[in-house]
């Protein structure tokens, strides 16, 4: 049996060697390093892919959140609604603008921020909602605008981790996940599904202006060489990332397709056990399992992940401390929410290796020793 990793990079690369050594030695040989053709014509194919009017790439997914803070026009004092159950990232932005992030529940069962609890924060202060689609699973977006519509509010999605969700609404219509809201942000990071072999990111939106603003930001606030109308940033996607990113987004359905077939699998392994909830899934959010996702009850959550780490399985825990708890958020009053919910989802997730190079041998033998554990 291979060696157990929570992402196999280096079989998928494998897969693809000889188009990504090509496509790379092609960059390397028109010595365009920098913005190019290579970058646009994979902004062009990304967009495309997920059905938005404006793709603008940047050098990783926490700048294109910020950014899209930025063009939004979100100042100091403003609030934004966000759930703590999240990467850092997503919440780290608002305070580096000075930006003040209300942090509200998620539902315990999709694990992304609750509709319900987003309506009882909204103050004369807030001017946008960032929903995270977190672990592939999608937020529930149709409920979500509805509320941004009737009180004028942005919404910024967090799509690092569900690019390819295929998002449907009660009347049958369906959109990418990240192409629902006013800017949507996904990650190129390396063990995202659509991921890099070093660091890039992406905004998406259908808003010509925005997309404008968002353009300018990353190259300094300039829309001309030398002439700089906003306060910007530096943060570029390089030619290689767009050239290696161009070659994956073509097995993007593929790679999406293998990780739900690893997670049908575990699903049948440990349906059965009480002890164990398998990720949720739903009509609307077409699941592209990043992560797949234990909810435990009555195991030692901390004692399985050293278990399985005695036994050469890889386990992860997203996220151990919610954001409204970390020392960084003091100052914004982050000890002060009261989310119980979301306390108990960090003491009871775990997450499995997921990835588009798991075979069935590798699975069983990661389920055995799950159930070992479990079961004793």
């Amino acid at each position: 049996m291979r060696p157990l990793q929570m992402v196999d990079t280096k079989t998928q690369y494998h897969k693809i060697k000889t188009e990504v050594d090509a496509a790379v030695l092609n960059v390397l040989e028109s010595s365009v390093f920098i913005g190019g053709k290579v970058v646009s014509t994979f902004a062009e194919n990304l967009a495309k892919y997920h059905g938005s009017k404006h793709c603008i790439t940047c050098g990783n997914g926490t700048d294109a959140l910020q950014m899209a803070m930025m063009a939004l026009g979100l100042k100091p004092g403003d609030e934004v609604i966000i759930p703590s159950f999240t990467y850092i990232a997503t919440v780290e932005v608002a305070a580096l603008l000075n930006i003040k992030p209300v942090f509200v529940e998620v539902d315990k069962k999709t694990f992304c921020i609750d509709p319900a609890e987003i309506e009882k924060a909204i103050t004369s202060k807030t001017k946008a909602i960032v929903p995270v689609h977190l672990y592939g699973h999608a937020a529930n977006m149709e409920a979500i605008m509805k509320i941004a519509d009737a009180h004028s509010l942005f919404v910024i999605e967090d799509n690092a981790q569900a690019i390819g969700n295929d998002y449907t609404f009660s009347d049958g219509t369906t959109k990418k996940t990240g192409n629902i809201g006013h800017i949507g942000c996904t990650s190129f990071y390396p063990s995202k599904n659509l991921g890099a072999y070093g660091d890039g990111g992406a905004m998406f939106t259908n808003d010509d202006e925005l997309a404008a603003k968002l353009r300018m930001i990353a190259s300094h606030g300039q829309s001309k060489r030398y002439y700089h109308d906003v306060v910007g940033c530096n943060s570029r996607l390089d030619a290689v990332q767009a050239a290696i990113l161009d070659i994956k987004l073509k097995h993007l359905d593929e790679y999406i397709a293998a990780r739900r077939a690893a997670a049908d699998f575990y699903d049948k392994a440990f349906a059965d056990n009480k002890k164990i909830t398998i990720p949720f899934r739903d009509a609307a959010s077409k699941h592209v399992f990043h992560q797949y996702t234990l909810l435990l009850e009555g195991v030692d959550r901390d004692a399985l992940h050293q278990f399985l780490a005695d036994n050469g399985v890889p386990s992860m825990i997203y996220y151990p401390v919610p954001a409204h708890r970390q020392k960084m958020f003091d100052s914004f009053g982050g000890s002060n929410f009261i989310l119980p919910i979301t306390d108990w989802l960090t003491e009871r997730v775990i997450s499995l290796p997921i990835h588009t190079e798991l075979d069935e041998e590798q699975q069983q033998f990661i389920v055995s020793k799950v159930l070992e554990f479990v079961n004793k």
